[in-house]
């Protein structure tokens, strides 16, 4: 498992980098990156001048702190021979007065759940989404289809990349769900949305990991 992921309540902060590459270099890479997010989020100054676009600066500036975060992994791999070619994907949502602001490489998810429905908020960086929207597969094609875990975005692997940042006005008994394909490959939307509502949150992540597992997924 080269997972991993920060839930920092205080900083209203919360990531999923699913990592990637050999000798635990995903591992590596993913922890730097949800290391690197926190570290930045926390010696970052939120206050500006009056009359400052505070939405436009905020996706400016998780634009700049997942790339730097990209850039950390990609020399650490060029310092260490044995991490060459590692990376992660990187989906991270800050919430900052009743706006969510989402940035993510890679193709972990974020979904929103509002009025009983689900409802995917992020775009796959993945080789199979591109056919998809070239139309040359369909959905369901995608779901078995050899190629299906190649992405075409990670951090880390080059020394740029570009990061999608989106932002949400959030409304009361908003959830927003964020997972990697560990999830989203096996449990299908729909059930994810019913069991998050119908049931409270701690329980609902647990049930969904194990909706996962028992769909074919690893412990």
């Amino acid at each position: 498992n080269e997972d991993n992921f920060l839930i920092n309540d205080e900083l209203q902060l919360f990531v999923v980098c699913d990592g990637m590459g050999g000798h635990a270099g995903g591992e590596v890479a993913s922890a730097v990156a949800v290391h690197s997010l926190e570290e930045a989020f926390t010696s970052m100054s939120w206050e500006h001048d009056a009359g400052i676009d505070i939405r436009k600066l905020t996706v400016e500036h998780m634009k700049v702190m997942v790339q730097l975060a990209g850039k950390k992994i990609f020399e650490t791999a060029q310092k260490e021979r044995r991490y060459r070619g590692m990376g992660t994907t990187c989906l991270a949502a800050y919430v900052q007065n009743n706006i969510a602001y989402i940035a993510h490489v890679g193709d972990s998810r974020g979904y929103l759940i509002r009025d009983n429905s689900i409802e995917q908020l992020t775009e796959d960086h993945s080789l199979v989404n591109e056919r998809i929207r070239a139309g040359m597969m369909t959905v369901e094609e995608a779901k078995t289809h050899r190629l299906k875990n190649v992405i075409t975005r990670s951090l880390g692997f080059e020394n740029e990349v570009k990061v999608d940042v989106q932002t949400l006005d959030l409304e009361k008994g908003d959830i927003i769900l964020l997972c990697s394909d560990g999830l989203s490959n096996l449990v299908e939307a729909k059930d994810m949305g019913t069991v998050v509502l119908e049931h409270p949150l701690q329980k609902s992540a647990q049930m969904l990991i194990q909706m996962a597992c028992d769909g074919g997924g690893d412990e």
